[in-house]
């Protein structure tokens, strides 16, 4: 790792916990920039899982006082699924080529995106759809949980839209609960990664440092910016980043 990847990987990082703690949408920078700096493009999602992961430990640590408020046996039931779920995604990844999964990643990237863009009016559907979490809301958590095991970008928005899908509405609850299986379902899946051996360790440890800088970086910036105004940065960025990996795989 030179000097110039080791001062891009931080910026990337950096800038991705601000923007986890305003908005949402790291991946769109920290997956890019292990790319640029040499790495497999299968290690560098499973590295990009590991540089973003404290930030999840810190949001449930935020919204502990939510999901004490839980029922413990349905809280129990969910984290299982997640864990089933992430589980089979990072399972998943690790099989795939990665000339594959070069091929999947601009479909990803535009699929993270556009839920991203439209993620508040797909909540606000749900809402009108609630039918309850039973065994198809179960489903849906394994589903959810496995394309963020496979790749983690616009999770947390899924996860959002499925909670409202099972009829929540309480926004806090359903950030502490958002949080609080992220955070299983990226423990289960970066774990899963480093016994594998496809986690870059130098450039994990020096994104994870980065990340946690910036989510505090990010606080005081959510209170002044503009949501919109990020946004529409972040969107930017997602369809760049969708442009420019579909033309190096099909190009």
């Amino acid at each position: 790792m030179t000097l110039t990847e080791a001062l891009i990987l931080g910026l990337a990082a950096f800038g991705a916990g601000v923007l986890n703690t305003v908005a949402g949408g790291g991946t769109f920078l920290t997956f890019p920039a292990l790319i640029h700096a040499g790495i497999p493009p299968v290690a560098a999602n499973a590295t990009s899982a590991m540089a973003v992961f404290p930030g999840y430990l810190a949001g449930a640590l935020g919204f502990r006082a939510e999901l004490q408020a839980m029922d413990r046996g349905r809280l129990a039931r969910q984290a299982v699924v997640t864990l089933a779920g992430g589980l089979a995604g990072a399972l998943l990844l690790m099989v795939s080529s990665n000339e594959l999964f070069s091929k999947i990643v601009p479909g990803l990237l535009l699929f993270a995106t556009l839920v991203f863009l439209f993620g508040e009016r797909l909540r606000g559907l749900a809402s009108g759809l609630a039918t309850g979490e039973g065994l198809a809301g179960t489903l849906g958590l394994f589903a959810v949980s496995l394309y963020g095991g496979y790749f983690n970008g616009g999770l947390g928005i899924m996860l959002l839209a499925l909670f409202a899908l099972w009829g929540m509405r309480d926004l806090h609850a359903m950030n502490g609960l958002k949080n609080g299986l992220s955070f299983v379902l990226s423990a289960i899946s970066v774990a899963a990664f480093a016994l594998a051996g496809l986690i870059a360790w130098p450039q994990a440890a020096l994104m994870m440092a980065a990340s946690v800088a910036g989510g505090y970086a990010g606080a005081p910036l959510a209170r002044v910016l503009p949501r919109s105004v990020l946004r529409g940065l972040i969107a930017l960025v997602g369809f760049g980043m969708t442009a420019v990996f579909a033309l190096r795989a099909w190009g």
